[in-house]
């Protein structure tokens, strides 16, 4: 009897005692830890970058029916720029709507972060987009697609040249030549070469523009919760269009039902196409996700014959050579850079593994990324301790307020 009263005791005493919890820091950790393995594998990378492209490659032809669907007089520039804004600004209503609800809170970026909101604002929406839908206004879909194209190799020798998070190499050049001999090409209308400021000109600075803003986005994204920063850069951004298209007599005015669900459609394929290509960014080299960009002269060219009819332009024989030399441009950096990426990552590998020493910095050279202690890549020495401590902290605190945001 007694063993058994004692028995009932010692079981009650083990139910009734608490079980220890895992701290929740290592929990989000975990969750953070998981989104950036997702988002680097390569099977990823290329689904994600090309659902990005045929977003964007739809946009030029369903802009250019927004145009009619909105009676916008596209000789008016403050028009333009209006019904650009408004896009936009309902854009980025779109990223920061779904973001706060997947966070269960209302996303604004920290006061330290504003000024990056404003660059990127600037770059990716205000500049980029006045460039786009002036110089759409003023030439074909097709030709628009392919000349956009460009914004490719701009954003890779901005990632190598300017913000120096990459190396350039001979496999990059020659991507680059051959993308920029397809824009060459698409502009032979016979033997002459046509060029205007306001047509060919704007859409090759919306380009440079598009490039400029990918870099902003990989650096500022180590200091911002990503959809943040893409939701409230579209939002100002487009506001500003709004602002500025408005007070300079644009006006545009919607003639049917239909014009609301275009308008949606545009909002929701920039909301979207932009948000997952900054996540892409944020955890891979600029040029393994840029490259896939110049896929964006193939889906506009198709989309611009299904939608707007131009089929007579989209099997030209200057088009069809144009896109072969801009993809041929994708898969020797996208195809050979990573062979050669993975081949030196090999190498470098080996020595610290026979030996059980840590990564040296070229193991990050082959990874596609600079260093963080060597912005310019012309040093490879260790980094100092002071340095190398700081970063640590920082890179902790950001990276354990990234995965709450992420686990919530």
């Amino acid at each position: 009897m007694q063993k058994i009263l004692h028995n009932n005791i010692i079981d009650s005493v083990i139910l009734r005692a608490p079980r220890k919890q895992k701290p929740r820091a290592k929990v989000f950790l975990m969750v953070k830890f998981e989104a950036e393995k997702f988002f680097s594998k390569n099977y990823v990378v290329v689904i994600g970058a090309l659902i990005c492209c045929m977003l964007w490659g739809s946009a030029f032809p369903c802009v250019k029916v927004g145009y009619g669907l909105f009676s916008v007089d596209t000789s008016s520039y403050s028009s333009l720029i209006l019904f650009a804004g408004i896009r936009f600004t309902l854009a980025g209503v779109l990223v920061l709507a779904f973001g706060s609800a997947l966070q269960r809170k209302f996303l604004l970026p920290k006061r330290k972060n504003i000024w990056r909101v404003a660059v990127v604002a600037l770059f990716q929406t205000a500049m980029q987009y006045t460039f786009f839908y002036i110089g759409l206004a003023n030439l074909t879909g097709v030709k628009s697609s392919v000349l956009n194209g460009l914004g490719v190799f701009f954003t890779i020798i901005a990632a190598c040249f300017i913000f120096r998070t990459e190396r350039f190499t001979l496999i990059k050049l020659v991507g680059c030549i051959l993308g920029f001999g397809g824009v060459l090409v698409m502009n032979l209308d016979g033997l002459n070469f046509e060029f205007s400021l306001t047509g060919e000109g704007f859409i090759i600075f919306s380009g440079l523009s598009a490039a400029m803003a990918a870099g902003f986005v990989k650096v500022f994204s180590k200091h911002e919760n990503t959809t943040t920063l893409c939701g409230w850069q579209f939002f100002c951004g487009g506001l500003a269009l709004v602002i500025i298209g408005a007070t300079t007599g644009g006006s545009i005015r919607p003639t049917s039902g239909a014009s609301f669900a275009m308008l949606f459609y545009l909002a929701f394929l920039s909301a979207c196409a932009f948000t997952l290509q900054g996540y892409l960014l944020k955890y891979n080299p600029v040029s393994k996700v840029a490259v896939f960009k110049s896929t964006n002269p193939l889906f506009g060219a198709l989309f611009s014959a299904i939608i707007l009819g131009e089929t007579e332009q989209l099997l030209h024989y200057t088009t069809l050579i144009a896109l072969a030399l801009v993809c041929g441009g994708i898969l020797i950096i996208n195809l050979l850079g990573e062979k050669r990426l993975l081949h030196a990552k090999a190498h470098l590998n080996a020595p610290a593994a026979e030996s059980g020493g840590a990564p040296q910095d070229g193991q990050f050279i082959a990874d596609g990324n600079i260093p963080p202690d060597k912005p310019d890549g012309r040093s490879y020495g260790a980094p100092h301790e002071e340095q190398g401590t700081q970063d640590g902290k920082n890179d902790g605190a950001n990276g354990e307020e990234s995965g709450q945001n992420d686990g919530r």
